[in-house]
């Protein structure tokens, strides 16, 4: 989510510019254009550089004095589970999956204030074994050694991670199990100006 600053910038550049044709959008807000913002307050917030609590939720949008002009439209339907091409009982796990986290987001699952212990369904729980960096690769990418080079197969699976020295040891460890040669693919940030081709 972006900081409320960078709303406000937007609002007072379009104010600003806005007034040459028409004084009266100097007092509108965005100088009287229409917005449309999309986010999830339940995503990530803005960022404050060693800010405490407050002042994250001070720097939302929410808390800005564009926020009363503000109408919330939400969406109400799940549009995945109107595809046609699956069957009832996919259907009816994304839509429990779907109301599970919604759950979640609303605050209606655990007990208590503050920090809530919520119980995570058995079928959402990879089993733990004595390799679990195996068995993440298993479950997300199942018979990945005969299907890596497809790209939609690729591209329909992820395996997020908390940090990078954890993505360059799932990718060293998937790619050391992969069979075939191996390419290395370098890049640059500047271009060698020995070249013939490149302009001074």
């Amino acid at each position: 989510m972006a900081h409320k600053n960078c709303f406000e910038a937007v609002d007072r550049t379009l104010r600003d510019i806005l007034q040459i044709e028409d004084p009266q959008n100097a007092e509108k807000p965005f100088g009287g254009k229409v917005v449309v913002l999309g986010g999830d307050f339940r995503q990530i917030l803005p960022v404050v550089r060693k800010g405490r609590r407050e002042d994250i939720v001070q720097s939302s949008i929410s808390k800005s004095y564009l926020w009363n002009d503000c109408h919330v439209f939400k969406l109400q339907t799940n549009m995945r589970l109107l595809q046609g091409n699956m069957s009832e009982i996919e259907t009816s796990s994304i839509k429990d999956f779907s109301e599970w986290i919604l759950k979640i987001g609303n605050g209606e699952l655990g007990e208590g204030d503050g920090d809530n212990n919520i119980s995570i369904p058995s079928d959402l729980i990879i089993q733990p074994s004595e390799n679990p960096m195996q068995d993440i690769i298993d479950n997300t990418y199942p018979n990945l050694e005969n299907k890596f080079t497809d790209p939609s197969y690729l591209q329909d699976r992820a395996i997020l991670a908390p940090t990078n020295e954890v993505v360059e040891e799932l990718n060293d460890y998937i790619v050391s199990s992969l069979n075939g040669e191996v390419h290395e693919y370098l890049s640059s940030y500047f271009i060698c100006k020995a070249s013939s081709n490149v302009p001074d």
